[in-house]
């Protein structure tokens, strides 16, 4: 069929492509049957709708007729949209790295008609530049090969599909404290301890290694560890990474200062960071800064990313009106007719928004000149003109959001919205993470299993580990927040079905469902992205879930998973650092039980815990009349004297009795420094 068939997708990004004279197809049973049947490898483009350089390639190459022609002739064109289908990604990502190349995307591969890959690379200019090839040579070459040599491109694309396979770990280290310090140690040595991230340029979040820097910190007391936690957390809170005027944190900056970002603004990003705001804020002399930049992606999450249901879209674009920021970008002339010379000098001192601009002419909104807190009278002020920009900015043409429905990055969001409303007494936030989780739970899924993605109507599924390793992150953190145990019955689910569809048999899961679409290769990596593993997340829920329940089934299964981890993480403990932080959980966390009476309901104890909170902490508020299960570590305890009554437990073992909150505060200030 010599057509795109794009149109009948639903994924933002493969519509983008619809009207593109390239044949593209989807990923489907009827697109790889067609390479079979014209014998013909297979173009595969794997983007997503907020990439910069997807756009790029597709208005170089993919809208250029006589390009699309080359294409049509040699290969049958398939697109997928990375966020609809990573299962996908995953494995020719995997691919690209068995053949030496650093990856990213656009993902470029050529495919065997079965699938297997052959070669290929990310973005391609049209013609030869930049040291990379022209696509229209590659296409030719690629088919040169496959109709010249056929039986080397077999065999190569054979080598690289067992290449790609996974491989259990063997030989890993023993699992305890030592492990953990060693690590940190490690990871430490590459951070920038000033400016925060890793050092030099391009600087990511990395909210996986802010985590785990920040339980070293309370493990060992090291400033250092706390250093680089909070100089990444200062850093990404003062640079044009956020968006001082309308919240969000952008994915990524291109410079060593968290200046400049790469200006798409992804939910699963946002979410994460939240969670680590939150968490920051109880101790952090930059509490104040942090919880201000919650306040305002917050605000951004519900006036541009929430859906009607009450779920939340995926990504912002990074472009609008063709070019890279422009919808985020002022200049100084702009600020003095909008706000007049007054207002706009005091905002522009602020922001850093100068005549000469701080980027290419133009200023990003920064704080990294006059990080200073402001006082009272000047933040309203600020508070109130920045309202105006942003009100302004709206009749800006708009970048694109990507409108699908991720179940894995709302269980991020979910999870930092309760989190964060928790700490910073927000019931309006924990609401927002309710409302988003009652739709994924009745919206994303089928015959009771949880899938990955919903755009109208259509949903992809079954979901990967991933959306259940998150969702039961989400139903903790709900928990936390509200003490319902309904989300503890939800993340015992959630764990379930994952060890029952996804199951190595050797301590892991395969990202997909064992009723999944089969794909060469099913995978079952340890190592973190730009969000946490689901390894990690699911060793994360079972301790929790072990500590609340005292079933100790659960810390079983969590111990099994880490223990066959342990290879993977003496490898790579920057990439295993969801996985260090799982550890730490798991040999460190502590339970505290509040019983309550009719006359006290512990309000003044759970103000002390929140006060103190670290993430090793689990809250398990219990009417005192409610007898507890029988592994419960406070199986046994009363509220005494007509009193809420808390309890500390670890590994088993509860303090005394205490009912007075300044007493339960000082014993947890003494366990965690």
């Amino acid at each position: 069929m010599s057509e795109n068939l794009l149109r009948f997708e639903t994924s933002p990004y493969l519509l983008q492509h619809r009207d593109n004279p390239v044949h593209w197809r989807g990923w489907n049973a009827a697109a790889l049957q067609e390479a079979r049947d014209l014998d013909r490898p297979i173009l595969l483009s794997i983007g997503y709708a907020a990439c910069h350089w997807c756009h790029v390639m597709a208005h170089e190459s993919f809208e250029d007729e006589e390009t699309a022609a080359v294409m049509n002739r040699l290969f049958v064109n398939i697109k997928v949209d990375r966020e609809e289908r990573p299962d996908i990604d995953q494995i020719y990502m995997a691919a690209l790295h068995a053949i030496g190349d650093q990856g990213g995307w656009p993902l470029t591969m050529f495919l065997t008609p079965e699938g297997k890959p052959i070669w290929g690379g990310t973005y391609f200019p049209k013609t030869t530049r930049y040291g990379r090839p022209g696509f229209v040579d590659v296409l030719t070459q690629i088919d040169g090969f496959y109709r010249g040599d056929r039986v080397e491109i077999l065999a190569q694309a054979d080598r690289i599909a067992a290449h790609i396979q996974p491989r259990p770990g063997e030989g890993g280290p023993a699992l305890g404290p030592d492990l953990l310090d060693q690590a940190a140690r490690s990871i430490l040595s590459i951070m920038d301890l000033d400016r925060g991230g890793t050092r030099g340029a391009p600087k990511f979040p990395n909210t996986t290694v802010i985590d785990y820097l920040s339980r070293s910190a309370f493990r060992t007391g090291d400033r250092d560890y706390a250093r680089a936690t909070e100089a990444t957390l200062t850093g990404i809170s003062n640079g044009g990474i956020f968006d001082h005027v309308g919240g969000g944190f952008a994915r990524y900056s291109t410079d060593a200062d968290w200046l400049v970002p790469h200006f798409e603004k992804m939910l699963s990003d946002n979410g994460l960071l939240i969670e680590q705001l939150a968490l920051a804020s109880v101790r952090s002399p930059h509490g104040a800064m942090y919880r201000s930049r919650i306040d305002r992606t917050v605000d951004w999450l519900a006036r541009e990313m929430q859906l009607g249901g009450g779920a939340f879209s995926t990504s912002l674009d990074a472009d609008s009106e063709g070019h890279e920021g422009r919808f985020y970008v002022w200049t100084r002339a702009e600020l003095d007719t909008l706000l007049g010379e007054e207002d706009a000098a005091f905002i522009a001192g602020i922001f850093d928004i100068t005549p000469a601009g701080n980027w290419e002419g133009v200023s990003i909104p920064n704080r990294l000149r006059s990080p200073a807190a402001l006082p009272a009278p000047d933040q309203a002020r600020a508070d109130a003109l920045l309202d105006r920009m942003l009100a302004y900015r709206a009749k800006r043409e708009r970048p694109g959001l990507d409108d699908k429905i991720l179940v894995d990055w709302n269980g991020y969001a979910i999870a930092g919205l309760a989190t964060a409303g928790m700490l910073l007494g927000r019931p309006d936030w924990i609401e927002m993470a309710e409302r988003a989780f009652r739709f994924i739970t009745e919206s994303v899924s089928r015959d009771g299993r949880l899938g990955h993605a919903l755009r109208q109507g259509k949903t992809v599924h079954p979901g990967f580990s991933s959306d259940l390793a998150a969702m039961a992150k989400a139903a903790l953190a709900l928990n936390q927040a509200t003490q319902d145990t309904a989300y503890l019955d939800a993340a015992a689910r959630f764990l379930t079905a994952l060890e029952t569809h996804h199951s190595d048999g050797r301590g892991g899961y395969h990202f997909t469902a064992d009723d999944a679409e089969p794909l060469i290769v099913r995978k079952s990596d340890r190592v973190d992205d730009a969000s946490p593993n689901p390894h990690a997340l699911a060793v994360d829920g079972l301790v929790r879930l072990w500590a609340l329940t005292g079933d100790d089934a659960y810390r079983d299964r969590a111990d099994a998973m880490l223990e066959a981890a342990s290879a993977a993480i003496a490898a790579n403990v920057f990439g295993t650092a969801s996985l260090l932080s799982a550890l730490d959980l798991r040999l460190g966390i502590q339970t505290v039980v509040i019983m309550t009476t009719a006359d006290d309901d512990g309000a003044l104890l759970r103000d002390a815990v929140r006060a103190t909170w670290t993430a090793s902490i689990v809250l398990d508020v219990r009417s005192g009349d409610e007898p507890l299960p029988a592994g419960h570590p406070a199986h046994g305890k009363t509220a005494i004297e007509g009193k809420a009554t808390a309890y500390v437990c670890r590994e088993g073992a509860c303090s005394l009795p205490l009912t007075d909150a300044e007493a339960l505060r000082t014993r947890l200030e003494a366990a965690h420094g």
